[in-house]
């Protein structure tokens, strides 16, 4: 019986630091790598995740969209054999708007 392909991946951090390698099948979604990484996020880290919707994931220069699978992230080296694929995990928490109480000047047009 065949040996399940397994893609072997790593998130690189804001400070350098790695979570990782964790292995994953090819048909793994984007979107189910971050559900992972907000679940194991390092504890010590002053910045992080709430949720999966505040994590890009850029893999080869690319921020890549949730729907995306694993197998499809693969960067082929000519003759190189399979490595870890290390990805760069960014941060972006969710802006909520508030409202700012800014008022405009009702005669503003008089000085038009």
């Amino acid at each position: 019986m065949p040996e399940e392909e397994v893609v072997e991946i790593k998130f690189r951090l804001y400070d350098g630091s790695d979570m990782g390698p964790f292995r994953y099948s090819p048909a793994s979604t984007i979107a189910m790598l971050k559900e992972r990484i907000v679940a194991e996020w390092p504890k010590d880290k002053k910045i992080a995740p709430k949720g999966a919707n505040d994590i890009k994931l850029i893999n080869a220069g690319k921020i890549l969209e949730n729907n995306k699978i694993v197998g499809q992230c693969r960067v082929h080296c000519g003759d190189l054999p399979e490595a870890v694929i290390t990805m760069h995990v960014v941060v972006q928490p969710s802006v909520t708007k508030v409202k700012t109480g800014i008022t405009i000047c009702p005669h503003a047009s008089d000085f038009i």
